[in-house]
């Protein structure tokens, strides 16, 4: 996994997504679906997640254009010190479990983890606390039917 599989994973994933299709395809995928790695599906988790919010749009009317704030502030103001700024970035900010945006020396202190190497300990985690929630009797006998029958 690479820069490479990234640059890939976003463009097959991002433009379906822009088309409102609903399925993004290969989720965890490598090698032309010959593989799949926890830890690319945790990665492509996390795209997806962007992917929708990108798919949201962007809301445009009076509130969000905020040309008082804009005149109020001026060319060379400061917008983070603004009411407006603070209620609207709390639903505008795109938070990331994997995607590090930490400045470059806080990285180094903490180790250096790259995406893969997050996603890795993420996947361990997960599969030492998952608690799967055990199907219904009634759903679980419909299956074994389904499967008696083929």
């Amino acid at each position: 996994m690479d820069a490479q599989i990234g640059h890939e994973k976003t463009l097959t994933g991002l433009m379906p997504s822009l088309a409102k299709t609903s399925l993004i395809y290969g989720m965890g995928m490598l090698d032309m679906g010959m593989a799949v790695s926890y830890e690319q599906l945790l990665i492509d988790a996390e795209f997806v997640r962007m992917f929708k919010r990108a798919e949201q749009g962007i809301e445009v009317n009076e509130d969000t254009l905020a040309l008082e704030v804009i005149a109020a502030v001026g060319p060379a103001g400061n917008y983070l010190g603004q009411r407006h700024t603070l209620k609207h970035m709390r639903k505008e900010i795109s938070t990331a479990k994997l995607i590090d945006r930490k400045s470059y020396s806080l990285w180094e202190k903490e180790g250096k983890m790259d995406i893969v190497q997050r996603a890795n300990k993420e996947a361990k985690r997960i599969l030492a606390e998952h608690q799967s929630e055990l199907l219904e009797p009634l759903i679980l006998d419909k299956i074994n039917t389904i499967i008696a029958g083929a």
